[in-house]
């Protein structure tokens, strides 16, 4: 594969937030969605960028409200192992996703969240780096709680699993992350920190509070 090709960056973005009302992705901050603040960090880097939406329908209404840059590709839920047509999960995500990026040929995936809009480029590129000879690539806070949402993982193994979890109907995404893997827990604290001082690659947007903290860190 060329460089740049083995590594593809995956977004969840069929999600809904309860406190807003509305999918994440086109919710605005700095007069821009959220969805594109990851894409404009993300596309710096020669690596393919991937959006996972519910349905063709949620695809449709995003395009009407969202410029998207023409190199994006959308992947639909695929509900081959998953038969309840109106349940959301961010695992059938993740499986339909994998599922698509094994056809693909791709080793490894950056997977994210859209609701984690201030991602900076330097701790981007830190994961990358730190994921090499590891399947997965995960932060660690000190008190032991993992970003599973902002980390690196094996498309093979990975699709496996997330098809095993979602036959199962377990579906916590902590159960995702196979003891078997080789896992390289980076430290938040003391890898992370350092490059981005406010930690604000790790702040998730789940209602209005948290639009009006990260507007405080950068006023």
């Amino acid at each position: 594969m060329e460089n740049g090709k083995y590594l593809a960056i995956l977004i969840l973005m069929g999600g809904k937030s309860t406190r807003f009302g509305i999918e994440k992705a086109v919710i605005e901050l700095f007069e821009k969605p959220l969805i594109l603040h990851q894409i404009e960090t993300l596309r710096k880097f020669d690596n393919d960028i991937f959006l996972v939406a519910h349905s063709e329908e949620q695809i449709y209404d995003y395009r009407k409200q969202i410029n998207f840059p023409e190199d994006i590709t959308f992947i639909v839920d695929d509900r081959e192992v998953f038969n309840y047509p109106q349940f959301y999960k961010p695992m059938l995500g993740i499986y339909s996703g994998l599922k698509e990026l094994l056809r693909l040929n791709f080793k490894e995936v950056f997977l994210l969240s859209c609701d984690m809009p201030l991602i900076k480029s330097k701790v981007v590129e830190f994961m990358i780096k730190e994921s090499k000879d590891y399947d997965c690539c995960i932060p660690k806070w000190r008190n032991g709680f993992l970003e599973p949402f902002f980390a690196i993982y094996p498309v093979k193994k990975g699709f496996y699993k997330a098809k095993e979890i979602l036959i199962n109907e377990n579906y916590g995404l902590y159960d995702f992350i196979d003891s078997s893997w080789k896992i390289n827990y980076v430290s938040v604290e003391k890898s992370i920190q350092p490059l981005d001082h406010n930690l604000v690659s790790l702040i998730n947007i789940n209602g209005p509070i948290d639009i009006a903290k990260l507007v405080n860190q950068f006023e």
